[in-house]
């Protein structure tokens, strides 16, 4: 099979890809010499779209007027159905929609339903499972994480029909439909996290009985604190989510067709089941890498121009190990806001090598955020050391509107706020960012909102 050789090659065509392909558009990547090589059938689309409005009932878009011209929408969190092509990269941060003619035009080469099986990195090449061969010159690993599977585990009857994993466009198309098939069913979410939270939601929303189990004390317990976490389970609860902690599923019990039709606990209970939803967490996809670059902290470590210890080989992503500047350490950060920063810089670092210039480091800001039902939060910074919680965090209330400051060594170096307009959140972003002292957690509680408002 003829070799296809490229300037340039991004592996992957997730968010990153959509990102960085449009930085070496913008940068003057010439024609035939940019290709994207990636498994999916689909050009680069903003992923998290497949936990929220991807899921949206369908009968949302006969009320479209009505939710585009009421406050219906906001209300009960509904709006018309996302799909392909609407939510390609890279509408997602207010950029321009880059549709497969977009690539075409560009002279960007979209190399799709390809799946890379070997990657040589000395010799600069990548052979598919079908056997074709790409050479490259310089490049860009973004191959982002794959989901972890309970049956990686040999957890019994993991394998049932109608258990969903959420990573893919195609995983997303299967659980519609399951959604279709069991109107009024009963859906179980496993899992507490980003998609735990997101998924129990949007199944709710879709008229479904919706139980969410995980094993922690609380849910996001990698970044909520137990006063946060407190009002989501208030509040889910409040919208008849059945909330089980402390247990874990340990086996599946399936009809004669092999659909699930029961999760069993460990804690010895059993829930009934027509979906299971499975959200236990991610592995970056760095397999392909192993023993030829230098990792730490289970992805690949990079500088802080997302250089590899390979040269002219770039990680960006989720798979990257990278200088945080900020707290002066290495961390890895799966989040689509670091995707989308870390796969532009690091093309704006390859175009000022090449022409002997070099651009600033990296310096991160840590960014999370989440929507579901009525409900938008933000997260900037860093989450250690001591926390405040101020505002109105009843999850009974019409409108609560709360957040969280973290202190460590008297400043203040993390900050949450749910509900908060476009102002406030970037007031919060600049608390993160800045540190200010602070002197007094009492005072600090007390002064809430307004602390970060006027930083």
């Amino acid at each position: 099979m003829a070799e296809k050789s490229f300037k340039y090659v991004i592996l992957g065509g997730g968010v990153a890809a959509g990102y960085a392909a449009r930085e070496f558009a913008n940068q003057g990547v010439k024609f035939g010499e940019l290709a994207i090589i990636s498994k999916e059938a689909v050009a680069p689309y903003e992923r998290p779209a497949l936990s929220k409005a991807y899921l949206f009932p369908e009968f949302a878009s006969l009320f479209l007027d009505l939710l585009l011209h009421s406050k219906f929408h906001t209300a009960i969190g509904f709006a018309a159905p996302a799909r392909l092509p609407g939510f390609h990269t890279c509408v997602g941060s207010g950029g321009e929609r880059l549709l497969p003619e977009w690539y075409a035009e560009k002279g960007i080469a979209l190399i799709l339903g390809t799946e890379i099986v070997k990657a040589d990195l000395a010799s600069k090449t990548l052979i598919s499972a079908a056997g074709e061969i790409f050479k490259f010159h310089i490049l860009v690993i973004a191959t982002g994480s794959t989901v972890i599977r309970l049956t990686d585990f040999g957890v019994q009857g993991a394998d049932s029909k109608n258990i969903f994993y959420l990573r893919e466009v195609d995983d997303a198309d299967k659980l519609v439909e399951a959604i279709k098939a069991k109107k009024k069913g009963k859906a179980v979410i496993v899992g507490g996290g980003y998609i735990g939270l997101e998924l129990s939601a949007v199944m709710k929303i879709n008229n479904l009985d919706v139980s969410m189990v995980y094993p922690e004390p609380w849910c996001m317990p990698r970044l909520f604190t137990a006063g946060i976490a407190a009002f989501y389970e208030g509040y889910y609860a409040n919208k008849g989510i059945q909330i089980i902690k402390g247990t874990v599923a340990v086996g599946f019990n399936a009809d004669a067709d092999g659909e699930v039709k029961e999760v069993k606990l460990k804690d010895g209970r059993v829930l009934e089941a027509d979906i299971v939803v499975v959200g236990v967490g991610g592995r970056p996809l760095t397999v392909l890498f192993k023993g030829q670059v230098e990792e730490d902290k289970g992805g690949i470590k990079t500088d802080s121009f997302f250089r590899t210890s390979v040269p002219d080989v770039y990680a960006v992503g989720d798979v990257a190990t990278f200088p945080m500047k900020m707290y002066d350490e290495m961390r890895r950060v799966e989040h689509v806001d670091h995707s989308r920063k870390s796969a532009e810089h690091a093309v704006k670092a390859i175009f000022a090598s090449e022409v002997g210039k070099s651009v600033d480091e990296y310096d991160y800001l840590p960014y999370f955020y989440s929507r579901s039902f009525n409900l938008s939060w933000q997260f900037y910074g860093d989450n250690v050391g001591a926390t405040v919680l101020f505002g109105d965090n009843n999850p009974s209330s019409e409108n609560p509107k709360f957040g969280s400051y973290w202190i460590k060594d008297g400043k203040v170096v993390g900050a949450f706020l749910e509900s908060g307009t476009p102002e406030e959140n970037k007031a919060i972003a600049k608390v993160a960012r800045v540190q200010p002292p602070a002197e007094s957690l009492d005072q600090l509680a007390k002064e809430g909102l307004t602390f970060a408002c006027k930083i």
